[in-house]
């Protein structure tokens, strides 16, 4: 684990009964203190993935006020709904936030425009950074940049990213291919000593503690917060977030392509199944071709047969069973994550 990750904690030992009162054990996250808490002053190393039109000013300002890092996602292109959220988060917290855009859809313009609300950080996924690196930077604030694969790794180091976000293909929504065990410890080596945070199929703090464990300096949830009750999310999608079960997802093309959505192909989404789905399944190429499959996928949207948006969820939804707000979600995730390191150190 990288030397900077590397502080003493005092853990109370999880297993009371054996007579144990409290031990110090040297691991390299805690309190859970890391170099990302510590870059934010965090009191916990989780931060909220910036869900576009899921992630808004409440859910943001509440996962900060819980001592992670809200995001709050600027995916949606609409000024107005941005403008709204943003001063939402504002008013909402004294302690770090920031906001998160997709680089491939978004502009210097807008990104500039959100850094008036003074936001700790800027987030970038999905395409090149380098666009907005000069305005984040001129605004004071701090730059963290998702990759998929090691190419985007690299590339956002010689950005001078402060954080990378390594995300892995079990994560809910648009990703690339790499599995999260595998992908992170790579970047993390690759960054050092930037400190990385790991994404993707992480839904319990068993997840966090599995990603410190991988040297990453914490990490960043989605799916998890989709069942917050500030998120801007239907109740059905909530419903099925909670009763679905990972072998009920799948990544493919084929919500980008029904929907006519610009996505870059390289990066598919993963989302519930549904029988439009299923009918599709490896035939992307010929569903883009066939412009009365999709037309017929908008008319099953219009009786209610689909809904208007994939529910999009991580692999790991059968961990997530229930709703909360999200600041008591964040302590839950990070003590959650304290216990499992405090149990794997008594093997």
């Amino acid at each position: 684990m990288p030397a900077n990750n590397r502080l003493l904690l005092r853990v109370e030992c999880p297993r009371r009964a054996c007579g144990s009162c409290a031990k110090s054990v040297k691991m390299g996250f805690m309190g859970l203190h890391t170099a990302f808490t510590e870059f934010f002053s965090l009191q916990h190393p989780i931060a909220l993935a910036p869900m576009g039109g899921a992630s808004g000013g409440a859910i943001a300002a509440a996962v900060s006020n819980g001592g992670g890092l809200g995001l709050l996602g600027g995916g949606r292109q609409d000024p107005g709904w941005l403008d709204h959220e943003l001063e939402i988060v504002a008013q909402g917290t004294d302690k770090p936030w920031g906001v998160g855009f997709q680089s491939w859809a978004t502009d210097v313009v807008t990104v500039e425009h959100a850094l008036t609300y003074h936001p700790r950080a800027v987030m970038l996924s999905f395409g090149d950074s380098r666009p907005f690196v000069a305005p984040v930077r001129r605004a004071g604030a701090a730059l963290i940049v998702q990759v998929t694969d090691l190419e985007e790794a690299r590339n956002a180091v010689d950005v001078g990213a402060d954080v990378i976000v390594a995300q892995g293909t079990e994560a809910g929504g648009h990703g690339g291919r790499r599995s999260t065990l595998p992908f992170v410890p790579v970047v993390v080596d690759l960054a050092a000593p930037t400190p990385v945070l790991a994404a993707g199929g992480i839904a319990d703090g068993r997840g966090v503690a599995a990603a410190l464990a991988l040297g990453a300096a914490g990490a960043l949830l989605g799916t998890r917060f989709l069942v917050a009750l500030e998120a801007l999310v239907a109740p059905s999608v909530t419903k099925a977030i909670i009763e679905g079960g990972g072998e009920d997802t799948e990544r493919s093309r084929v919500s980008d392509i029904a929907r006519g959505s610009s996505w870059p192909s390289k990066y598919a989404a993963r989302t519930l199944r549904n029988p439009f789905f299923d009918r599709w399944r490896g035939r992307e190429d010929e569903l883009a071709a066939d412009p009365a499959a999709r037309q017929a996928y908008q008319e099953a949207i219009a009786r209610g047969d689909l809904a208007p948006e994939p529910v999009w969820a991580s692999e790991a939804i059968d961990l997530i069973t229930e709703m909360s707000p999200a600041a008591e979600l964040v302590g839950a995730l990070a003590a959650q994550a304290e216990e499992a390191l405090a149990l794997a150190g008594n093997y």
